[in-house]
């Protein structure tokens, strides 16, 4: 019952995060690439809210992933978007639509699909030496190509895949002691990464809606790392439930998308203040 708790308090840091950094991100100055973005940002108090509600979000999310599968954790942490909106709703005054009570109507059917399904089990050790090479090498090419990166979406997809990472190497890692945490090589990757998915997200935030942003940053999330999860980290399912995760995490992911594309093309799109 303990990591439903953290992963449950660890979404909704999550969600004010989301809404401070957005705001933080669209009144700053873009110049400089996402590194030189993420340095001005570091200065704006806002910003450092958003940023310490992500890493408690974080440090709760981690402590959940000692016990509970990533397609749970991540599926729950994805779910931050629908409450982002409703904080933004009732703080910012964002529009809401039909169409974002349908999707976040969706998205709670699938995180209980998910839940019903999940086992609680320790994740897989993974060899510190094969996990910097499988783990290490999707992030020297992300921040190889940083500049050339400019669509929202290719933005948003790499920092997905940056915090995807940060998810994996933290599953097999969260069972290990808060002390010997930085005698592992595999945990100075995980900030790395960490760092690599923050800049990706301050210039998808600074260049397109918090909203659709977060929404295709967690659906690549998601989907990478179920499927890693259950291939390789040893997540385990209730027996006969199987189809239970499938279609969860395709409610999940169905539903952070649509709200992203809702909020992307609708005629009155719902606007971050500042």
């Amino acid at each position: 019952m303990t990591g439903y708790l953290e992963l449950a308090a660890s979404a909704v840091l999550y969600a004010l995060g989301i809404v401070a950094q957005s705001v933080a991100s669209r009144r700053a100055d873009t110049t400089g690439g996402g590194l030189g973005l993420l340095a001005r940002l570091a200065r704006d108090r806002l910003y450092l809210l958003g940023f310490a509600g992500q890493v408690g979000g974080f440090a709760l999310a981690f402590l959940a992933r000692a016990e509970l599968p990533l397609y749970l954790v991540q599926a729950g942490s994805s779910c931050a978007v629908g409450l982002a909106t409703l904080f933004g709703i009732a703080v910012l005054g964002w529009r809401v639509r039909t169409v974002e009570v349908v999707v976040l109507v969706v998205m709670a059917a699938g995180l209980v699909l998910l839940v019903a399904a999940a086992t609680p089990s320790t994740a897989h050790d993974v060899p510190q030496g094969l996990g910097l090479v499988l783990f290490g090498l999707p992030l020297v090419a992300l921040v190889l190509v940083q500049r050339r990166v400019n669509g929202v979406v290719p933005l948003a997809v790499s920092a997905g895949l940056a915090f995807a990472v940060v998810a994996m190497t933290s599953r097999t890692l969260a069972d290990e002691s808060f002390l010997t945490l930085p005698l592992y090589p595999l945990a100075w990757l995980m900030v790395v990464a960490a760092l690599v998915g923050q800049s990706y997200l301050a210039l998808a935030l600074s260049r397109g809606s918090a909203t659709s942003s977060v929404a295709t940053m967690d659906a690549t999330t998601v989907v990478l790392t179920s499927i890693v999860g259950i291939a390789a980290l040893g997540d385990r399912i209730t027996p006969g439930r199987e189809w239970w995760v499938v279609l969860g995490v395709g409610l999940v992911v169905s539903g952070v998308l649509l709200l992203g594309f809702a909020d992307r093309f609708a005629k009155t799109p719902a606007r971050v203040a500042g």
